[in-house]
């Protein structure tokens, strides 16, 4: 029997795995192909594959004995019980230090668990973020792997080659232990989210509040396109903006307002709020996208609700798109901020060492959320690696105060024309809050004791005799209550 030749398997030949394969052959790797439904395989192999190196099995034992040792398997299948289906399939067919990695949008606490199981049979997990879509699947992805770190050295190579690569960098580094990899693949999708209801709301704000015709905002975005902004995604919505139908109709304007999701955003709001971290933009993103979804109840209440009379705008037209464009990017500062907190309490509460200069990197292309922006993170975290708050680095300090007061200014136009902003809105709110070294949750504390004896803390310099630093203390306010609390104060 001829020694195995592939460098690495992939299940799943749908077009993110089909695309995967080629781009791993293009960059001179031998791959084996499988799919469950193995017509699939030949399909492959005589259309898409002809000519190049890729190998097809047609089972699983096929697969496993094409590839050298340790064994490196690539799970490109649904996310949930497909992966833990096919996982169970290759267990008995794997020696000990062979590789299964998950490149499926699965969520982090699962692949906190495969690793786990894996490890202790002997096997070596890794769970892989893999964002592009189907062009990056083809041309260079970005690619966030974590789980076993021993399986590192086995596929850095290959995924690193196969990568986006930005400045001669690859879009691709080892993020974190168990579950990292993942975790930080959903935080990317949703500050994807937080960014792509920034660029809606923009869009709304030049339509509704300023008139502005759909090919004369693509010309704005694409103007945006050649400063701060330069990404990705405001580059695809100047080309979506200009996309017409056949009857010269821009196409845009023909789609359904329900916006979809597949959940990636929910659970990074969800993860936020059980970290009880305040990543608001994220929050708000999802929250917009549920209401979009109510379109038969927005329609009637359209029909009831009256908002403000919208007056004609007077002022400077392009001081105000300048200061749009200041108030997307300051929104846009706040997502990050929020999102790299999120991962640094994260980080902290499951013990994971993440690299946040690395993450930034690996987020520079080939994924959705690409942007000039990312390379200003990076090297904020390669100054200081601890960084607290994007906020307190020196060049998105100067960048948030600039564009302070277009923000606002933009945020009370659009108030005034009865325009939604919830994510602009709720970017400033958290900036207002969070540089504010007093807010009122004592007013919120005095409630919470005043009607359920949940106890407060004094502040410092405020004590005396029955208010002492650091003790639960439990007031009776009516004079009618009782002095034993119903629990300790817990911020």
């Amino acid at each position: 029997m001829a020694a195995p030749t592939g460098d690495i398997g992939l299940i799943g030949l749908a077009v993110m795995g089909q695309n995967l394969i080629l781009n791993m052959n293009d960059k001179g790797f031998n791959v084996v192909a499988f799919n469950r439904t193995v017509e699939k395989v030949d399909r492959f192999l005589a259309n898409e594959a002809k000519g190049t190196n890729v190998q097809g099995a047609h089972s699983l034992e096929e697969l496993v004995s094409k590839l050298k040792k340790p064994r490196k398997i690539v799970l490109l299948v649904q996310a949930g019980p497909a992966v833990d289906a096919f996982i169970s399939k290759l267990e008995p067919l794997l020696e000990q230090g062979d590789i299964i990695i998950d490149g499926g949008n699965s969520h982090y606490p699962d692949s906190i668990r495969r690793t786990k199981e894996l490890e202790a049979k002997g096997l070596l997990f890794i769970g892989s973020g893999v964002s592009g879509g189907e062009e990056g699947a083809r041309h260079g992805p970005s690619l966030m792997p974590g789980g076993s770190p021993a399986a590192w050295p086995a596929i850095k190579e290959i995924f690193q080659k196969t990568a986006a690569q930005v400045d001669g960098e690859p879009c691709c580094d080892w993020v974190g232990e168990t579950g990292a990899g993942h975790y930080v693949k959903m935080v990317h999708n949703g500050i994807e989210y937080g960014d792509m209801q920034l660029i809606a709301e923009a869009y709304d704000i030049l339509k509704r509040g300023l008139g502005v015709s759909e090919d004369e905002i693509a010309d704005i975005f694409n103007k945006w396109n050649k400063g701060v902004l330069d990404s990705f995604l405001i580059e695809i919505t100047a080309n979506i903006l200009k996309f017409k139908d056949d009857d010269g109709e821009p196409l845009v304007n023909k789609i359904l307002d329900k916006a979809g999701q597949k959940g990636t955003g929910k659970w990074t709001a969800i993860n936020a709020l059980d970290a009880g971290m305040p990543v608001t933009l994220i929050g708000e993103a999802v929250f917009a996208r549920c209401l979009s979804a109510i379109k038969d109840e927005r329609i009637r209440a359209s029909k009831v609700i009256a908002g403000p009379q919208k007056e004609p705008f007077r002022g400077d037209k392009q001081q105000f798109i300048d200061d749009l464009e200041q108030a997307l990017y300051a929104s846009k500062i706040i997502s990050y901020t929020q999102g790299f907190m999120l991962m640094r309490e994260t980080a902290r509460d499951l013990k994971w060492n993440l690299n946040y200069a690395g993450i930034a990197q690996m987020w520079r292309g080939g994924c959705i959320i690409k942007s000039v922006f990312l390379g200003d993170i990076t090297s904020a975290y390669h100054k200081k690696p601890e960084l607290e708050s994007l906020l307190f680095d020196d060049f998105f300090n100067k960048a948030v105060h600039k564009a302070q007061p277009g923000w606002r200014r933009v945020i009370a136009q659009a108030v005034l024309w009865g325009i939604p902003t919830p994510a602009f809105s709720t970017a400033l709110a958290f900036f207002d809050g969070y540089r504010s070294e007093v807010v009122p949750a004592n007013i919120l504390q005095a409630q919470r004791d005043y009607f359920g004896a949940h106890t407060f803390r004094v502040l410092p310099g405020k004590e005396n005799e029955k208010l002492k630093t650091g003790e639960d203390i439990h007031i009776n306010w009516t004079g009618r209550g009782g002095n034993v609390s119903a629990s300790t104060y817990v911020a």
